[in-house]
């Protein structure tokens, strides 16, 4: 099973502005004259070792759009504008119908689903697009969503084979060759967050949840459906004081809940998503700092890992078929 992630950030895309990157150009250049770098093998290992991911990188510009790959069709969680890269990029790899996309939907709100207009391969005949989802309005938000006055192509001149499935949280589905089960969230309108499992791995996608105060209890349900999950990505957009203040109610979580629960879930990669898109690299930089050193005052033992989501993000994980995971 293999992750990719196409679209990282929350509610809305982020741009990189000019005087950004004029500033990560600025330090690059400021700690590179310090090495007095000659060769092009020595600029490569200075940027690969020297210079902090925000400096080189960037935590990326799409909303929410994550791959799993490692099944017999496409697997997709949710389409946001990262979609679009996804699909210009399957145009580019393998193009030729018929290929079979499967994109489960945490929820109807505009930056989980304003990037399905755009993915190309729905637009080629021969290939069928099923889209999944717990929400009774699920195709009519995708309809709606290019009717006019908001879009100038409707849903039905798209060529490929459009489908639309409801899900029931709690049952287990086969799809693709993964076991795919749903749990509703703490969401404005409700989200739902999905477990994967094959080959004794297990990713739980849980994004646009808010986690309160009965997340204390023993018996929280997300315990359960996060469970030894492999790898936990997790909506961090917040905070702890807006999680709990200014910004209680709005739908997300925060850095601090996610280590909390991702420790007493027994999961052992911690991906913190649905980033602010407000914030710059340099601040989620320092975000991620601040999760991990709280991880070590939380639990001094944990071996938890803490990745902080970014387009182009790809996580490999290697079969397990001794002890599968169980599903919800």
């Amino acid at each position: 099973m293999q992750l990719y992630f196409w679209g990282t950030r929350g509610s809305l895309p982020y741009s990189n502005r000019p005087e950004a990157i004029r500033k990560k150009i600025k330090t690059a250049l400021r700690l590179a004259v310090q090495h007095k770098l000659q060769e092009e093998a020595e600029i490569d290992t200075f940027i690969d070792t020297h210079l902090p991911f925000d400096i080189k990188a960037s935590y990326g510009c799409n909303t929410s759009c994550v791959e799993i790959s490692g099944g017999s069709e496409f697997v997709i969680c949710d389409a946001g504008s990262g979609l679009r890269d996804f699909g210009n990029h399957v145009m580019q790899k393998t193009a030729k119908p018929p290929q079979i996309f499967n994109i489960f939907i945490s929820h109807l709100h505009w930056d989980h689903i304003h990037g399905f207009p755009f993915f190309v391969p729905a637009f080629i005949p021969g290939n069928t697009v099923n889209i999944y989802g717990c929400h009774a309005q699920l195709e009519n938000a995708f309809v709606q969503q290019q009717e006019p006055p908001h879009f100038p192509l409707p849903l039905t001149s798209m060529g490929a084979d459009i489908r639309f499935h409801l899900l029931e949280p709690e049952k287990i589905y086969e799809v693709a060759n993964f076991k795919v089960t749903a749990a509703r969230q703490s969401h404005p309108g409700n989200s739902y967050g999905y477990a994967f499992c094959k080959d004794g791995k297990k990713v739980v996608y849980s994004t646009d949840s808010e986690h309160q105060e009965e997340s204390e209890k023993d018996d929280y349900y997300f315990l359960e459906f996060a469970k030894n999950a492999d790898v936990l990505i997790f909506d961090a957009q917040y905070n702890l004081v807006d999680h709990f203040s200014a910004k209680r109610s709005w739908g997300h979580s925060c850095n601090i809940v996610a280590v909390e629960l991702a420790v007493r879930a027994k999961a052992k990669r911690l991906c913190l998503f649905h980033n602010e898109h407000t914030v710059d690299d340099h601040q989620l930089e320092k975000f991620l700092g601040d999760t991990r050193r709280y991880l070590s005052f939380y639990d001094q033992d944990s071996t938890l890992h803490i990745d902080l989501a970014y387009d182009g993000l790809n996580i490999n994980l290697t079969p397990n078929t001794d002890y599968p995971p169980e599903v919800y």
